[in-house]
Order: C-alpha cells, then sequence, then structure tokens
C-alpha cells in the first residue's frame, strides 16, 4: 500500500512540476511583488480607477500563485509522512490516502484552470443577454437566464454590475447588459456564448400549452488598461438621455444615462445604471474598449461568422443548449453532449459541469 501511495505522489508531483513551468509561477510571483509595491506607493488612492484595477490585477496573480503553493505545501507535507508512516498502521495510512485524494483533487482543479490560457481569459466578463423569438415567453426566459448566472456569479464570490437594461412589455427583460467582476471570470463564461432554448409549459397561457423560448448570450472580455486600444474622439458620436431603469427619482430627473456609437464599426453601447453622466460614459467606454479589442481578436483569426459581422439568429437550429422542463426534464449541451436531468439545480446556478465540459472539448479540437 505504501508503495502505491509513493507511486501515486511521484506522478502528482511530475504534474505539478508541468503546472509550475505552464502557469509561469515565478513571473506571476514578480508581478505579484510589483502591484503589492504599488498598493504601498504614496499616492495609490488618489485615482479610484487605476486603484481598482491594479486590486482586481492582484487578485489574479494570487488566483493562480495561491492554489499552486497550496498544493506544493501538501505535496511537501505528504512526502514527508510517507517517509515515517508505519504501514502497520491502518489510521496513519487511511488519513494519508485521504489526503492523497484531497490533493489530487486540488491538482486537477489546478490543471483545469490552466485550459483558460488565452491572454484575457484571466480578465472580468461583460454579460449580455438578448431575448428572441418568442415575446414574452422570451423576455421571461431571458430573465431567467439573468437570474442564473446571477446566481453562478455570487457562489464563485464574482462582482455583479447591471449596467443597462430593457424591460419586456409584459414581464421579464428584452435586453441586459451585465459586469462580471473577478478572476478568470470570462475564461469560465466563454463557454456560455450563443443561443438557449427553453421548452416548457408557459406559465402566460390559460391553455397551459408547452411553447418553445430563445435567448442569446454574448460574453466579451473587460479590457484592462495594459492592452491598447485606439479610440479616435471624431469616431464616437455621444448621446445622453433620461435614464429609464432602476435607480431612484434623482436618476430619472436628469440627462444621465449615456449611449456612445463607433461610427466605423456602427458598435452601440450604452450605460444608464449611474447617477452620474461622467461615470455612465466611463463605464459605456469600457464595454466599446472590449467590444472593441473582441472585434480585433475576431478579424485576427478571420472567422468569417466573426461576432459582430454576422449574428446567428435567435431561434430553432442555432442553439448551443437546451433546458427543457415538460415533458421531462434534462438540460444539454448541444457541442459537448453534456447533460443532467437536474433543471432545478442547473436554474440556480450550478453550471460548472457544463463549463468544464466545454472546456475540456475545446482544448481537443
Amino acid at each position: 500500500m505504501i508503495e502505491e501511495i509513493k507511486s501515486k505522489l511521484k506522478e502528482l508531483g511530475r504534474r505539478l512540476s508541468e503546472l509550475r513551468n505552464y502557469l509561469d509561477i515565478e513571473k506571476n510571483e514578480t508581478r505579484l511583488k510589483e502591484l503589492e509595491a504599488k498598493m504601498t506607493s504614496p499616492g495609490f488612492w488618489d485615482n479610484q480607477e487605476k486603484a481598482r484595477s491594479v486590486i482586481l490585477e492582484l487578485k489574479i496573480a494570487r488566483a493562480i500563485i495561491d492554489p499552486y503553493f497550496q498544493c506544493r505545501k501538501g505535496f511537501d507535507e505528504l512526502g514527508e509522512l510517507i517517509v515515517i508512516v508505519d504501514e502497520k498502521d491502518e489510521e496513519d495510512v487511511k488519513e494519508i490516502e485521504i489526503s492523497l485524494r484531497k490533493l489530487e483533487k486540488d491538482i486537477g482543479a489546478l490543471e483545469f484552470k490552466s485550459l483558460m490560457n488565452n491572454e484575457v481569459d484571466r480578465n472580468s466578463a461583460i454579460l449580455s443577454i438578448h431575448a428572441g423569438a418568442g415575446g414574452t415567453e422570451s423576455c421571461d426566459w431571458a430573465s431567467m437566464l439573468l437570474r442564473m448566472y446571477s446566481m453562478w456569479a455570487d457562489s464563485n464570490n464574482y462582482k455583479t454590475e447591471i449596467i443597462d437594461m430593457l424591460s419586456g412589455e409584459e414581464a421579464g427583460v428584452k435586453s441586459v447588459v451585465m459586469i462580471i467582476e473577478g478572476p478568470y471570470a470570462y475564461g469560465y463564461l466563454k463557454s456560455e456564448r450563443g443561443v438557449h432554448r427553453l421548452v416548457r409549459i408557459s406559465p402566460f397561457d390559460s391553455n397551459k400549452r408547452r411553447h418553445t423560448s430563445f435567448a442569446s448570450v454574448d460574453v466579451i472580455p473587460e479590457i484592462d488598461d495594459n492592452i491598447e486600444i485606439d479610440i479616435n474622439e471624431s469616431d464616437l458620436r455621444i448621446d445622453t438621455y433620461r435614464s429609464s431603469g432602476a435607480g431612484g427619482q434623482h436618476v430619472n430627473v436628469t440627462d444621465s444615462a449615456v449611449r456612445i456609437t463607433h461610427i466605423p464599426t456602427n458598435i452601440v453601447v450604452q450605460c444608464q445604471n449611474e447617477r452620474s453622466q461622467h461615470k455612465n460614459k466611463s463605464t459605456a467606454m469600457k464595454v466599446l474598449k472590449a467590444k472593441l479589442y473582441e472585434l480585433k481578436m475576431e478579424e485576427r483569426r478571420k472567422e468569417l461568422e466573426a461576432e459582430y459581422a454576422k449574428k446567428q439568429k435567435i431561434e430553432w437550429g442555432s442553439q448551443i443548449r437546451s433546458y427543457v422542463m415538460h415533458p421531462y426534464s434534462m438540460v444539454k449541451d448541444h457541442r459537448t453532449n453534456q447533460e443532467t436531468s437536474n433543471v432545478n439545480a442547473i436554474m440556480d446556478g450550478r453550471i460548472d459541469e457544463f463549463i468544464e465540459a466545454f472546456l475540456k472539448w475545446k482544448a481537443r479540437k
């Protein structure tokens, strides 16, 4: 038994060494020290937006370094224990086996995170949901997806902020844009981009008939200041208008909402959640920068179906995932064939199995 444990431990050591190189731990340690030095420098908090950017980058660096060194510590402790343990002591051997399984699970989680190796995978995400064909049904479905992603974000300790929302005429939302802030938010949520289909008995149909609804989800990375995106002021048309969203009476009596149109690409972004027109403009520019970066990446990859050049129709046949609530319960991803019958858990934000299946599927392509 001890020899078998030693063999497994040796294999875990090999995997840890590969991760050290793959995750570039030394480079991230150096960057972490630089960021910590910035935080202790005089006047750090004078520029709140820049300070927030540094803190977020610090969290991203720690999201890589801390789990690695926790695994390394666990590996070293097991290595020391295995030398002194008496194989006849069943209790000690059992304890080592439990620790070994935990270490294997932690290393597996770190290896999974290493699948997100694009330059923006570590960034926060800007998630948009648009109701498709189906009227009130689809608006309600869009609001259900908003709840699902909000609950997922909350369970992963991500901060969420809705920056623009257009309510449905009877229920739900026609469209909503939300920033999900935290390390690797984009890396995880990029798996959700596409059309989502719902089949259920309609709560809006007095005859209790089955309806099919569609909504599209778009996810782009929030771009930090280290990535240069040139935006000419002359290419922008900036309109202000009175906010129609939540936020209290003060929001609704001033032209604080901002809409920015990038004329060369016809990309339109807007923000109305802040009381200050300046803050709304700043947030809208952040979203515009992210969209222009994504467009640039699409052009670089020369994909004919570039996200902003050709949108899929939000209807039958273009969905990436189906959520069936009647006549049976099933959620199925049509790219990976991952499926579950626990629809309620998925709608409560427990979508990690679908995210993991997508990232592993993508890595194999």
